[in-house]
């Protein structure tokens, strides 16, 4: 065992380590991919609009429910009063950023390219049953209020964490968040009291939030794309979908956090291989559960030879869709898993940045393959994937990143108080935070 106890930087040197300004090329890069992607899209909305709106809807199904899930692992952070992400988690706070725009392109595509996305605007519905579920008004009511709900938490959590470092900080930042971090400042009480009451609160969010993911983004899953194919329906279809925005949510994780290590210069021994390996083990878990989720679903549709089950599945095995779905599982399973099996890997930067990355890829391919399928069938020899979907990727990738990067400039990037306060484990051990008390075991 270690004599040395470990080290604790002051509330100045965090600071200082995690502070510097992002590269003005990297926001203009951003900035001006979402425009020419926008541009792109209203071309192909008006030129092509099949081909346009089936690639924003793939776009968002992506870049949506990873974002949630983003926020909802944060969440769960402080279920398991996680500490060993505190100077990383902030990095993944950011996602919440992409919510409200993801709530506003949500919006667009059930009033504005319904026509061209959902089934039930064009074709008999299968059973009764199925027309009472997918009426349109229906669909878009319970739709618009799931994921308001989850945007409105997702922002309330996050509010809460910023608040904590906001509240002890000098002020600094992006001016456009100012009167923001002056609301969060106030009423702002001692440290001790801020830290303890923030966790209470947190504590009962985060389990509303994971209750709310777990349900809502089933209803999202089944709602805007497994009800892309109206004769088909799985049971395990929601717990897939959103296990594998989850894993899209920590690849990216992973991703962003060897990038800020690597520029910050690894923010004063803040980001260190530990780290790595926690992110790693964690990829390699869900890539794992993911894996078990998807053969599950193949293996119980496979035996049950049910007809509205398998055309789902023997649609995207025919050419011209068999080698993107092939291609999809070798990314997002295959070589995550096999790749992540050591130690080695998973703190070797190289080869942790290239698993991390062929998740992310290979899970933003399953969502092209669940879409693009189904609005084209087997009436294409060749699948569609040219000017139109590369533009309107360049428009999800440039707001995303605008939106991030807007977000990490107005706040502190690391959890500064959680990292440098006296009080920060007391956490551990649940307080009343008006008398400061410990709290009975069973509450």
């Amino acid at each position: 065992m270690s004599l040395h106890p470990p080290r604790v930087l002051t509330r100045e040197q965090v600071l200082l380590a995690s502070s510097k300004p992002l590269p003005a090329t990297l926001k203009t890069v951003c900035l001006v991919l979402a425009i020419i992607g926008a541009i792109v899209f209203v071309a192909g909305a008006i030129v092509s609009p099949d081909r346009a709106w089936s690639a924003f809807h793939a776009n968002w199904l992506f870049f949506a429910s990873m974002s949630q899930a983003g926020v909802v692992f944060v969440a769960v952070q402080r279920i398991t009063t996680a500490r060993w992400s505190r100077a990383v988690i902030r990095f993944m706070e950011g996602y919440v950023a992409f919510l409200p725009v993801a709530f506003i392109f949500l919006l667009l595509t059930l009033f504005v390219g319904k026509n061209h996305v959902f089934p039930w605007t064009r074709e008999a519905y299968p059973t009764p049953e199925k027309a009472q579920y997918f009426n349109p008004a229906f669909l878009s009511i319970r739709d618009i209020v799931i994921y308001g709900l989850m945007t409105v938490m997702g922002w309330w959590y996050v509010w809460t964490s910023l608040r904590l470092d906001v509240g002890r900080t000098p002020e600094g930042g992006a001016a456009w968040a100012r009167g923001w971090r002056d609301r969060m400042r106030a009423g702002f009480r001692d440290e001790r009291r801020e830290i303890h009451s923030t966790h209470s609160l947190q504590g009962k969010l985060a389990v509303w939030m994971v209750l709310l993911f777990a349900f809502g983004w089933s209803v999202l899953a089944w709602d805007l794309s497994m009800g892309l194919s109206l004769h088909f329906q799985s049971t395990l279809y929601s717990w897939w979908f959103f296990m594998g925005a989850w894993l899209a949510a920590l690849s990216l994780f992973g991703v962003l956090v060897l990038w800020w290590s690597n520029y910050l210069n690894t923010a004063d021994g803040l980001i260190e291989e530990r780290h790595f390996h926690d992110i790693g083990k964690l990829i390699f878990a869900f890539t794992a559960f993911w894996g078990y989720l998807t053969f599950g679903q193949y293996l119980v549709i496979w035996y049950g030879n049910m007809g509205e089950e398998t055309s789902f599945m023997r649609l995207r095995l025919l050419p011209p869709w068999v080698w993107i779905t092939v291609t999809s599982v070798i990314l997002t399973f295959v070589m995550p898993f096999f790749g992540l099996l050591s130690r080695a890997a998973k703190v070797f930067r190289p080869t942790f940045l290239l698993f991390a990355l062929c998740s992310v890829v290979g899970l933003w391919i399953m969502r092209y393959i669940e879409v693009y399928p189904s609005r084209y069938e087997d009436k294409v020899s060749s699948a569609p994937f040219g000017f139109w979907e590369i533009g309107v990727l360049l428009l999800y990738l440039g707001v995303w990143g605008w939106v991030y990067c807007a977000f990490i400039d107005a706040f502190p990037r690391m959890r500064v108080t959680l990292l440098t306060s006296p009080f920060r484990d007391e956490v551990q051990v649940p307080v009343n935070p008006e008398t400061m008390e410990p709290l009975p075991a069973h509450e």
